[in-house]
This record gives structure tokens, sequence and C-alpha cells, in this order.
């Protein structure tokens, strides 16, 4: 989700740790076998447009959720069910399943696809920390009110910076590895996305600021 350290730092840091990178103890023999035969193709090698996958499933769901159960739908209810969604796919799955587990458990991987150089330590700390937002996203399913607008502002600020090193990357260092690429479009369209649904849902009557399920 972050951008890749300049040439001079890469180089120092490289030297410094070599191969162990942010994977070292944390891949142990069970941890790898479970997500390499599983997991990881579908994460990472499998589909180059994860993200936007994730942005497109929390926009169509929504869709077929309010196409197959019954209202009342008020504007203020379809509003809900897209922040529920929203939250559970562009923050939650982003996050944790498409960040977490990438830069924690497959660093070298994941920095091939993002077109960084491998041993990067500083992916265990990115790891955490989209893991962290990841796990926010989605206990907005049970938590609402000022709890929505917390996670929805972080997010958005951390992503909007995200996608600033993704552009940086593509116009200056001429990175177009796709997990470089891609994200350059869905961190900038997500906290557009998701700032916009929760202006309108307040305005529409939620986000009444207590620590409880939207209703």
């Amino acid at each position: 989700m972050s951008y890749r350290p300049r040439h001079k730092a890469r180089r120092v840091f490289g030297n410094a740790i070599g191969r162990q990178g942010a994977q070292g103890p944390l891949m142990t023999a069970p941890f790898r076998g479970v997500f390499h035969s599983a997991a990881l193709p579908l994460l990472l090698k499998g589909n180059r447009m994860v993200n936007v996958v994730m942005v497109l499933l929390g926009m169509l769901l929504p869709l077929l959720h309010l196409a197959f159960t019954k209202g009342p739908w008020t504007r203020r209810n379809v509003l809900r069910l897209l922040l529920v969604y929203a939250f559970v796919f562009d923050v939650g799955a982003v996050g944790f399943i498409f960040g977490f587990v990438p830069h924690v458990f497959f660093a070298d991987t994941a920095a091939k696809l993002i077109g960084w150089p491998p041993g990067n330590p500083f992916q265990f700390e990115v790891g955490l920390h989209d893991g962290a937002w990841g796990i926010l996203g989605f206990l907005c399913v049970f938590i609402g009110g000022g709890f929505w607008l917390a996670t929805a502002l972080g997010w958005s600020f951390f992503l909007l910076g995200a996608a600033y090193g993704h552009v940086h990357q593509l116009l200056v260092e001429g990175d177009f590895a796709p997990y470089n690429l891609m994200p350059a479009f869905t961190d900038t369209f997500i906290p557009l996305w998701l700032l916009g649904l929760l202006y309108a849902y307040y305005r529409s009557g939620g986000l009444e600021g207590s620590l409880r399920p939207e209703r």
C-alpha cells in the first residue's frame, strides 16, 4: 500500500539485512504451507486487480442485497447498506486480507509484484498497519456512529497518502508493476467513495455518534 524507499535507502537496508526481510520468524513451516497451498495464488499471483475486485464487490453486492430483500429502503437505509459493504470490502478485505497477509507472510513475493526490492524490513510494519485498519473495517459491521467516522477518516488519510506515493513511483521511477499501477487508482477512489457515502449518510440523518450498531 505504501511506496518503495529511494535508491540510497534501498541500498543501505538491503546491505544491512540481506535476504532476511520481514519474513524471518513469522514464516514458519505451518504458516508457509497453509498460505502457499491455498491463499497465496488467490491473494497475489492469481489476480493482479484484487483491489479493483474488492471495490466492485463493495458496490455490486449491496445492489443485489437491495434487489433480493424487502425494505423499507429509505435513502438513509440504502446509504447505510452501501457503507457497511464499503467498510467490509474497501477497508476490511483490502486492509487485512490483501495488505496484512501478503506483506507479513509473503514479503518477497509482494515486493516483486509492487516493484520493491526483496528483504525490506518496512513491509512487516506496513502489513501490521494494514491489518489494524482491516480489523476496524470488519468491526464496522457491528459498531456504528462515531466509530464509522473515525475509521473512514483514518483509512482515507492513509490511502490518499499511499495513492500519492504510487503516482510518484509511476511518474518518477517508471514503476508499472501491477501492485503499484492499480493501487494508484483504487487508493484514490476508495477514500472519495467512502467519505462521499459517509457525508450523504450524515445528511440523511445518520451518524448519531454513539458506539452502537447503526439502525
